[in-house]
């Protein structure tokens, strides 16, 4: 996890899947705030802190992560409002937060322990309030991607939407992402199976190198195009899956 997180500092400003991901989510934090702009937001497994910025729109954002390097780098680019915790055991009262974010972190848990983490971040949300979670998609793109990240499962719209609810949550945007990358992808990863995947998350560091300059902003900008797409429609595949849902009001 640390290789991970080092190599997530160095490529989120300019990568272009984490620019991508930030136009994706984006309109859906203003459709949880609804307006508002003085919600309590925490993000559960905050990494390296990037998105806490993004969520600090929407009112004053906290995260917490399990990684001490995660912390170390988010504190080193100045945020100050995240703690050290486990997504099971959640340092917060209950009815605390507006909006709850998780962004690529269950997918590297046991099903026991998705399932208590959803459980917690269902019982520090406020009546009403807002889940907002991010997971990699589609069994088939199995790849050095998912041994970089460590992930134990790649979810389909069924088995999120299914995790999800179990947790209280009912659902009001499901959708895969990044599916104008789909074909490139499906042809990388399964040659990459072919030939046999990664052996460590070191192994596997080449994955989340910012490609070459014009590449990179081709494939910004193709990610842009799909961004504006998907907050008309849903996508029918893609390499990510997003879910935004609300704890009930009662």
């Amino acid at each position: 996890m640390d290789a991970l997180l080092e190599a997530t500092s160095r490529a989120e400003r300019r990568h272009f899947w984490f620019a991508g991901f930030r136009r994706f989510v984006e309109p859906l934090v203003a459709q949880a705030a609804g307006g508002r702009v003085n919600l309590r937001v925490l993000d559960c497994g905050c990494g390296t802190g990037a998105n806490l910025a993004l969520l600090g729109r929407a009112g004053r954002a906290f995260g917490f992560d399990l990684n001490e390097r995660g912390l170390t780098l988010a504190r080193q680019a100045g945020h100050r409002r995240i703690t050290r915790a486990t997504v099971e055991a959640l340092p917060f009262t209950d009815a605390t937060f507006d909006l709850v974010t998780s962004f690529d972190v269950i997918y590297a848990l046991p099903e026991a322990m998705e399932a208590a983490a959803l459980a917690e971040m269902h019982r520090v949300l406020r009546p009403g309030g807002a889940l907002l979670v991010n997971v990699a998609a589609m069994p088939i793109l199995r790849g050095n991607h998912s041994v970089l990240s460590e992930e134990l499962r790649r979810y389909t719209r069924g088995s999120l939407r299914l995790v999800v609810e179990r947790a209280g949550f009912a659902i009001t945007r499901l959708t895969y992402t990044n599916a104008s990358l789909f074909p490139l992808m499906l042809v990388v990863r399964a040659a990459q199976r072919l030939i046999g995947l990664a052996a460590t998350p070191e192994h596997a560091g080449l994955e989340i190198t910012t490609p070459p300059r014009l590449v990179n902003a081709a494939l910004t900008g193709l990610l842009r195009l799909e961004a504006r797409a998907v907050r008309w429609v849903n996508m029918p595949f893609g390499g990510s899956l997003v879910c935004l849902a609300r704890k009930s009001a009662g």
